[in-house]
């Protein structure tokens, strides 16, 4: 009987190790019969997952999670990120948290506000970012999607072709407003790089499928979580995706001047991609990358790809607070991608012993990812052709042409690209609107593209 009573026992003791989560108090707003979920890491921040619904009871709602270790984070929700809590004006409220003891706990909290409902947080995205579109159809899923924009501070006032940065969790990537956990300020970050300096880069965020996150971002199912869309997705951006982008703005296509970037499951899915689309994604930022979720069929796949990834850069990042298996995961296939040709140099691995798996992590280290991946490419202004059956002369006031076969609209451009004047010119003697300093500049109208010195 004694084993029995042992068994028993510790039966007994997982039950109590557990935390009960309790809601005393919902806003007055909150619809009725609405379902709360929670959503953390300890369900992947699925925002809908049935399985971390609320029990409502005489006006409280509990819910108890499996004991665990360390701390996690989480939020409430009504089902989706719009519909987020918030602080007491609706605004943006950093994630709640707390820490497994191995001793039974329950803890009470109070849902403030809910962000979609009267809340007053305002947008804090830059006035370069946009919507590209509400809903862009995803034919290779049958679904559609929002997806970001973000386009260089000078994009409207030069010639230049940019780098493309394709990243996943759009909603998090510019706004407080949208992100569930805080944004990453991708577009603050990059508007003062490109102060200091920067060419700059476009960048494509495409917002999470929210309950389809996961099956979205991993080629293979995981039995517990799911998964197994994730190369529809990828052939989503390389086949459908990016084409359009390519097609309606000023961007550099090739391989090396396009980078894909994702964190925790984004990591893993912008992993892959690289793989799988390695012809298209010469850049890879795998932000605390989930490798856990599918390491030995992402491993496999390694093993068995002709991919070539001499050309690849790829740059790993973490925090050694985030879980035991990091490192080692990160190291391992960082190890397994070599086979494929990924060079010492071409890769880096940076784990830090500060940070959390947040958002407020990856927006410290974002920064030094670009720059990093984009270190050794010389991006300048577009390559122009000298037009030869155009002869020109041009000086301080005027520029002389002969050869036009019609008046055309041309812009004249610094060596940076910048955009300092358009006018319409002809056959003969055109003045410019204002002086020019002697130089290098360049032409470009609908089919006139040359460059010409001013002495």
């Amino acid at each position: 009987m004694k084993p029995f009573f042992f068994i028993l026992a510790g039966v007994f003791s997982l039950l109590q190790a557990q935390v009960t989560l309790q809601i005393t108090s919902i806003p007055s707003n909150t619809p009725e019969g609405a379902t709360i979920y929670a959503a953390g890491s300890f369900n992947s921040w699925n925002p809908g997952d049935p399985n971390f619904t609320l029990t409502e009871n005489n006006g409280t709602w509990t819910i108890t999670i499996p004991e665990g270790t360390g701390t996690a984070e989480f939020k409430f929700t009504r089902g989706n990120w719009a519909s987020v809590e918030g602080n007491e004006n609706g605004g943006y409220i950093d994630n709640r948290t707390f820490t497994f003891t191995g001793q039974a706990q329950t803890i009470e909290l109070q849902i403030l506000s809910w962000e979609d409902l009267g809340g007053t947080s305002q947008s804090t995205a830059a006035w370069n970012v946009s919507i590209m579109d509400e809903a862009f159809y995803m034919p290779q899923l049958d679904r559609s999607r929002k997806i970001w924009l973000y386009l260089p501070p000078d994009y409207e006032t030069s010639a230049k072709n940019y780098p493309v940065i394709y990243m996943h969790d759009g909603q998090n990537l510019f706004d407080n407003q949208t992100a569930f956990a805080g944004e990453w300020e991708v577009d603050e970050t990059l508007n003062s790089l490109f102060e200091q300096g920067d060419y700059g880069a476009i960048v494509i965020g495409i917002e999470n499928g929210q309950n389809q996150r996961i099956n979205e971002y991993s080629p293979w199912n995981n039995p517990e979580y799911g998964g197994g869309e994730g190369q529809a997705f990828v052939q989503f951006i390389v086949e459908t995706l990016k084409p359009y982008v390519d097609t309606h703005y000023r961007t550099l296509a090739q391989a090396n001047f396009t980078a894909m970037i994702g964190s925790s499951m984004g990591g893993l899915i912008s992993t892959y991609a690289g793989i799988y689309a390695s012809d298209t994604f010469d850049k890879i930022g795998a932000f605390s990358p989930s490798y856990w979720f599918a390491l030995e069929d992402l491993t496999q796949y390694i093993s068995s790809s002709t991919a070539d990834l001499s050309d690849m850069r790829i740059y790993f990042v973490g925090s050694a607070n985030e879980s035991a298996t990091l490192e080692t995961n990160i190291n391992a296939i960082q190890n397994n991608l070599e086979s494929l040709g990924l060079s010492n140099e071409n890769s880096l691995i940076k784990i830090d012993n500060y940070g959390g798996h947040n958002e407020a992590y990856w927006r410290g280290e974002f920064a030094a990812a670009y720059q990093w991946l984009f270190a050794n490419e010389s991006m300048g202004i577009e390559s122009i052709n000298i037009q030869p059956q155009v002869q020109f002369h041009m000086n301080n006031n005027h520029i002389y042409i002969n050869g036009l076969q019609k008046e055309e609209n041309i812009g004249i451009y610094d060596i940076n690209g910048k955009l300092l004047q358009q006018l319409q010119v002809k056959n003969g003697q055109n003045s410019l609107k204002s002086q020019l300093s002697k130089g290098l500049y360049f032409l470009k109208g609908e089919t006139l593209k040359t460059k010409i010195l001013v002495k």
